[in-house]
């Protein structure tokens, strides 16, 4: 696995902090990581994007961005709205394939859930990973709602013929209540998919030392960590 599409079931589910973790457990295995986030909205020139906050929590990677637009919209309606040109699918995965020959893993963040679109054209998330012929991690939430947004994803993951590699819940509440706990067991059938990982809630405000040391406890070893979802599962749901 060279390259790694990370999406999200919808905007703030934790995406960027499980792709700064799967990048932090990388680096600490000893591989040469580089993010790739194809279109920042909502950030104004000279502030931090998700790319670089990214590398500030998982240390020595490389940060790409390739478009910015400075309203927190839908990419393609942020493009239009500033006038500028949009992000292309084919683009996206021409960025990331040329980064796979420099890197031991790519990881390409998306903006929003796995639908949201880049150009009026329709270009998604999506279509770049299947011209990357990329595996997919989606990031959803803990708690009520999260299975539907979870199994829509997966099922059109499915109609496009991509490999859903499996789901992390992004913020793993410090006090869960009876739907996230139920959760635990019913996503992984909804998706289809296994457990990945749950990283905890306020993961990304813990000092950076901190973080590049407890990511690896996160995440499956699939993604390169220790975390156990049966172990993880079985503490959490209780009749």
């Amino acid at each position: 696995m060279t390259v790694l599409v990370i999406t999200g079931t919808g905007t703030e589910v934790g995406k960027t902090v499980t792709t700064a973790a799967v990048a932090a457990a990388a680096v600490a295995a000893g591989r040469s990581v580089a993010v790739l986030k194809p279109a920042q909205t909502g950030v104004l020139p000279g502030e931090a994007g998700d790319a670089e906050e990214v590398a500030r929590l998982a240390g020595a990677v490389t940060a790409v961005e390739l478009a910015r637009y400075p309203e927190p919209l839908a990419p393609a309606t942020a493009a239009r709205r500033a006038g500028l040109a949009p992000m292309r699918p084919e683009q996206v995965a021409e960025a990331a394939a040329k980064l796979a020959t420099e890197h031991d893993l790519v990881l390409v963040e998306g903006a929003g859930g796995l639908l949201v679109r880049f150009d009026d054209e329709g270009g998604t998330l999506a279509d770049a990973a299947r011209l990357l012929g990329a595996p997919v991690v989606v990031v959803a939430s803990a708690g009520l709602g999260t299975l539907n947004t979870t199994e829509l994803t997966a099922r059109e993951l499915g109609v496009r013929g991509l490999d859903l590699l499996g789901v992390v819940v992004g913020s793993w509440p410090n006090d869960p209540d009876l739907a996230s706990r139920c959760n635990l067991g019913d996503l992984p059938v909804v998706a289809g998919a296994p457990l990945l990982g749950a990283l905890p809630e306020g993961a990304g405000r813990v000092p950076v030392g901190d973080f590049r040391v407890a990511a690896v406890g996160w995440l499956a070893p699939r993604l390169g960590g220790t975390w156990d979802a049966a172990a993880f599962t079985s503490a959490h749901v209780r009749p």
